[in-house]
């Protein structure tokens, strides 16, 4: 018991004391404006490199991003449709199909999908 606890205690003390000497030994005393500032080949920078992200761009993606999990969740499917009870693989892969088309709704009724207003 008492190996546990200087174990657990020597995981716990050990990279908190690497990471207290780590955030001390690296933080920046000089702060330069041409550091800081965009690099253009050496030429004043002809507009702001914080250009503003679109928000539509960033929830289609994010859409996307969550239909392609959904679809690697269908494919097994139809492999287990081999091995199991037929009506059990039918309820389930309607219940399952059904809520993505309630979320696909959702997001269509939400507006998510418009890309010009």
């Amino acid at each position: 018991m008492m190996i546990l606890m200087m174990s657990i205690s020597i995981s716990f003390i050990l990279p908190m004391m690497v990471m207290m000497i780590a955030t001390t030994l690296s933080k920046k005393s000089i702060n330069d404006r041409e550091k800081s500032s965009p690099f253009e080949c050496g030429f004043d920078p002809k507009s702001s490199a914080r250009m503003p992200f679109s928000l539509q761009f960033f929830l289609i993606a994010v859409i996307f991003l969550i239909f392609d999990v959904e679809i690697v969740m269908i494919l097994p499917i139809v492999i287990i449709f081999k091995t199991s009870n037929i009506s059990m693989w039918m309820m389930a892969t309607t219940i399952f199909i059904m809520i993505l088309l309630m979320g696909l709704y959702y997001e269509w009724n939400q507006g998510a999908l418009k890309w010009a207003n």
